[in-house]
């Protein structure tokens, strides 16, 4: 089984900055799995928002949060992040780290395993 536990949520004012973390814990390697975060607004499904490959670093990003938005991963300590500059309120979500061996994917019913989420809240 994979346990995926998110960190760092929290308020910030519009154009302000966050940092998530991801931290993974499974009996099987942290670099067999792809890593992608999502989000979820009241009333909304779930989006996504960026995915990082394995480990050649390969990144894909929904047009929202591109050139604002990085995902990156640390495979020596089993750890994805998503640094979010620029923030906007409509950035405001709960957001989500999941994983899914091998290839990646942009859509949630991809994915295998689930963190509890990590409210982020942005003011104007």
């Amino acid at each position: 089984q994979v346990q995926l536990v998110e960190s760092g949520g929290g308020l910030v004012q519009a154009g302000g900055s966050l940092r998530l973390s991801c931290t993974f814990s499974s009996g099987r390697s942290f670099d067999t799995y792809v890593m992608a975060w999502f989000r979820q607004a009241p009333g909304k499904e779930r989006e996504f928002v960026g995915v990082i490959s394995r480990s050649d670093g390969r990144t894909l990003y929904s047009e929202s949060v591109k050139g604002r938005f990085t995902v990156s991963r640390d495979n020596g300590k089993n750890t994805a992040y998503l640094q979010m500059n620029s923030l906007k309120p409509e950035d405001t979500a709960v957001y989500y780290c999941a994983a899914r061996p091998l290839t990646y994917a942009d859509y949630a019913s991809a994915y295998d395993y689930w963190g509890q989420g990590t409210q982020v809240t942005v003011s104007s």
